[in-house]
């Protein structure tokens, strides 16, 4: 083969994060690789802040690049997961702080108690205890179910995501609905 006919290899992302001082394009590779992935595990446990925490995972990747140690052959996925979840865990924080602030100077934790709230809240409340049953379920039970239903992917993409085979997908997303079917009460017509 010429060099010219030849195929460009692709970077490991260890390689782009390494040349993104000089490359800045290496970096917006690195980030186009993975923002769905990052973004998606976020969704799946805090879907209102999700797009905060995912744009604060990759400038704080950026920051701290230097510190990546590539030992997962050349994939920063883990590492960027590993981000993402301190800064979920910071938020997590975060929320517990201010509401025993709030409590401690008697001010309400509700911050919207008005009737116009109380009709949206009972509109939804549906929505939301399907919502916390969701939250409930284990993680690779969550997981699985979100990446099928949500984001409607085939079985197979699922078990390439979770790094399982395709059968232990549909079965983990069945026992998901199972569990779901039974807890979450029934709308009337």
């Amino acid at each position: 083969m010429t060099r010219s006919t030849r195929p460009r290899e692709q970077r490991s992302d260890a390689l782009l994060l390494r040349d993104a001082d000089a490359d800045p394009a290496a970096f917006s590779e690195l980030y186009s690789r993975h923002v769905d992935a990052v973004h998606g595990w976020l969704r799946r446990r805090l879907e209102w802040a999700a797009s905060d925490l995912t744009a604060e995972t990759f400038a704080r990747a950026w920051l701290i690049r230097a510190r990546f140690r590539d030992e997962r052959d050349g994939s920063v996925l883990p590492w960027l997961l590993g981000i993402a979840a301190n800064l979920l865990a910071d938020a997590a924080r975060h929320d517990r702080i201010e509401t025993r602030a709030r409590e401690r100077l008697g001010l309400p934790l509700d911050l919207a108690a008005d009737d116009g709230y109380t009709e949206v809240e009972q509109r939804l409340s549906p929505r939301l205890a399907l919502e916390r049953q969701v939250r409930a379920l284990a993680p690779h039970e969550r997981d699985a179910l979100e990446l099928r239903v949500v984001e409607e992917l085939p079985y197979e993409e699922v078990a390439e995501r979770l790094a399982i085979r395709p059968a232990a997908a549909r079965l983990r997303v069945s026992r998901a609905l199972r569990r779901l079917a039974v807890t979450v009460p029934k709308e009337e017509p």
